[in-house]
């Protein structure tokens, strides 16, 4: 096992195009560390500067404490679980977990032992003589799982690993993941545009977008203290509401007051403390889904009501979803079960003042 780092790391393609920008991380010997981002946004070009299948164009790669840039990927002791198997069909799975020992020249005995051990690990025992095209997805991907760790690998990658799995698939293999780490702990770094599996997995989170890293935390700091509006809006399901307001400040009180007019809020002291030290005139306006209540008459003794008409609605069995438009924005609900909600007919939202999100309207950046 070791401790990665990348230090000031530049990845640029032809045509001047910069896929990861300035990008510095730890990831801790030991740790399981998920790069979370949208297609495009530089976690697959990291992994594949890792594992040494891409070039650094600039920056400092640490595996353990040894430079690796010049390395190739047979001598930095990693491996690559792909998305897409890539199994050999000819071979039986046994054949496939041992091939790169035996590409190596590893005793006979040693092989039959170390693939045995992860077949264990992985319960494919029952299907180390059958081949790929025998396999189902989920049985595949065990086997791609093994041949990788077989290895003895110090860094233990996933490329999108449970891409090509269905739900059901997903979520028994995110559970054996996380088994297998706790078991083995090995350095482990998942790829994946799916937050649940990152969630799910990870201990930390790394977010990406458009080559940058953006923040780096456990999921309760990235979900509930998001660096910036990216982070807040693509880390949650639904996503957070976002609304433009402008700051207002009256006698000892701010307001904000959306731009299109439709509603004014009040804020709460330490909001209002924000936004009098940032001293900015335009802010985004972030609340989660959960943090909405929707009702069908007006409470007035609420001092954060946005007056609404609803778009639809979705039963989901476990919640249900609301879309309400107010004024020329449309905000999502995660509403109880029981409820329900007709087109068109008029609904109040109550906001949950503490958790309440307040961004930078020209940065993005978090007040």
């Amino acid at each position: 096992m070791a401790e990665v780092k990348l230090q000031h790391i530049y990845k640029t393609y032809k045509g001047n195009v910069e896929a990861v920008k300035d990008l510095n991380l730890t990831i801790h010997d030991g740790e399981f560390l998920a790069l979370l981002g949208p297609s495009g946004c530089g976690k697959s070009s990291t992994l594949r500067m890792l594992v040494g299948l891409e070039k650094i164009t600039k920056g400092d790669l640490y595996i353990g404490d040894k430079v690796v840039n010049k390395l190739e990927p047979n001598q930095r002791n990693v491996a690559l679980a792909f998305e897409t198997y890539a199994l050999y069909p000819p071979l039986k799975v046994r054949d496939n977990i041992a091939f790169c020992l035996r590409a190596k020249s590893v005793p006979a005995p040693e092989v039959d032992r170390r693939v045995r051990e992860v077949a264990e690990i992985l319960d494919i025992v029952d299907i180390l003589d059958r081949k790929p095209g025998e396999l189902g997805g989920g049985q595949k991907q065990r086997v791609s799982l093994a041949r990788a760790l077989v290895r003895e690998p110090d860094v233990f990658l996933m490329d999108e690993p449970l891409s090509h799995l269905d739900a059901a698939q997903r979520a028994h293999m995110r559970v054996e993941l996380k088994r297998l780490h706790a078991t083995n702990r090995r350095t482990t770094v998942l790829v994946t545009h799916d937050q649940l599996e990152a969630v799910a997995m990870a201990e930390r989170i790394a977010v990406m977008n458009l080559g940058v890293l953006h923040q780096v935390g456990t999921f309760d700091e990235i979900y509930n203290h998001p660096v910036n509006e990216f982070v807040a809006g693509f880390i949650g399901e639904p996503p957070m509401n976002f609304l433009s307001c402008e700051v207002v400040s009256d006698a000892d009180k701010v307001i904000l007051r959306a731009k299109d007019g439709s509603f004014k809020i009040m804020m709460p002291p330490a909001s209002a403390q924000k936004l009098k030290t940032a001293g900015i005139s335009a802010v985004k306006l972030g609340i989660r889904p959960i943090h909405l209540t929707a009702t069908h008459s007006s409470s007035s003794a609420s001092v954060a009501e946005l007056e609404g008409a609803v778009h639809t609605y979705e039963a989901l069995g476990e919640e249900g979803q609301l879309a309400v438009n107010v004024g020329q924005n449309q905000l999502l609900i995660v509403t109880d079960p029981h409820e329900r909600f007709e087109r068109g007919n008029k609904v109040w939202l109550q906001l949950r003042p503490d958790h309440i999100h307040l961004f930078n309207a020209e940065t993005g950046i978090t007040l």
